[in-house]
């Protein structure tokens, strides 16, 4: 077997990187726990000034801020020697509220290194793993990975794309957040249109509980409830809207889901579907957003279908294969209503 050189140190170019990004995903998880970044976005500061800001270690922040300047997350001024954030790199990781805040992401791949001994016999067995048996990162990992991207699209573009569902919502509508987790979703909805009626649905009672607080601390009482219940079992009729984030790939039975999405809404409803972005071949798919998403499909949502039973979708399932499905379980009309980087937002009608 003969070795080309150049290609080889090319390839490992792209592992030390791969090294570094994993290692350092730990790093943004301390910086963010500790409040590090936030601090950080306010000035710039030394080792020291830093360390007594947020009451922590000199010699750990120092190290730290090592990482993170080599790293591009942080800047460094020789002169000064003092550290800082620009505000492109505070609003990924120090804004909360920021539509690019990041440190969510972080959290989910801390669950995803928690559930590797299982996935690893998984590979074996082919069995699944819940969602639920999952490290409680992966939960708050993913609201506040999400949350960032619903509310800079959900109200200002995504509801507007679909066809009258928009006008409906401001004059009152009966809403269905269908895996609504945490329910930011729900929340954002609720608080955007204050004549509609929204409940949220997610078969994970803790999730459950933290979106009622949520809702609670938002004081959102009159237009808002959550209830513990299985995709294929929410209670009600008419619905006029039904939304479902980032949820139908990683389910068990998602045609009786779409079935019972079908029932569940009157003749001139609409259902909503955001799901990953993503191709309808492999190649399609083989980008920087593919591997992310091909990664977490790997951990996350094809062992949570299995442990149902289900067909596994995966998160890079594609347009074509929900259409098919969508289309096969009785809707009538199918389209992709607009689309980001991360999302495809699919509109399906009776």
């Amino acid at each position: 077997m003969t070795i080309n050189e150049q290609k080889l140190n090319e390839f490992m170019g792209k592992v030390v990187n791969d090294i570094g990004a994993a290692a350092s995903a730990v790093m943004a998880l301390v910086g963010d726990q500790l409040g590090l970044y936030k601090t950080l976005a306010k000035k710039s500061m030394t080792t020291q000034e830093l360390a007594k800001a947020t009451k922590t270690s000199e010699r750990y922040v120092r190290e730290w801020l090592g990482n993170q300047a080599a790293g591009g997350y942080v800047q460094y001024d020789a002169s000064s020697q003092k550290y800082s954030l620009t505000p492109e790199q505070a609003l990924a990781l120090a804004d909360e509220e920021s539509p690019v805040f990041v440190q969510g992401a972080f959290q989910v791949i801390s669950a995803m290194f928690k559930a590797e001994p299982k996935l690893t016999k998984n590979f074996k067995t082919g069995q699944g793993m819940g969602w639920g048996e999952h490290d409680a990162n992966l939960f708050h990992g993913t609201e506040r990975f999400f949350r960032p991207n619903y509310k800079g699209n959900l109200i200002s573009s995504w509801i507007p794309a679909l066809d009258g569902v928009l006008e409906k919502l401001k004059k009152g509508a009966l809403v269905a957040d269908v895996g609504c987790g945490f329910g930011s979703s729900t929340i954002l909805m609720a608080e955007a249109f204050p004549k509609s009626k929204f409940i949220g649905f997610d078969f994970h009672p803790e999730s459950i509980a933290m979106a009622k607080k949520r809702a609670k601390q938002k004081k959102l009482t009159k237009n808002i409830s959550f209830e513990v219940v299985k995709s294929t079992e929410y209670p009600g009729k008419n619905y006029d809207f039904v939304t479902y984030f980032d949820c139908l790939h990683d389910m068990g039975d998602p045609q009786g889901a779409a079935r019972h999405v079908l029932r569940s809404l009157n003749k001139n409803g609409t259902w909503m579907i955001v799901e990953p972005f993503a191709g309808n071949s492999v190649e399609e798919n083989l980008n920087p957003v593919g591997r992310v998403f091909y990664a977490a499909s790997t951990c996350i949502c094809v062992p949570s279908s299995l442990a149902s039973n289900g067909p596994a979708l995966g998160a890079q399932a594609g347009e074509n294969i929900l259409k098919e499905l969508i289309v096969s379980s009785g809707f009538s009309r199918f389209r992709r209503a607009t689309h980001t980087s991360f999302n495809l937002i699919l509109e399906a009608r009776p």
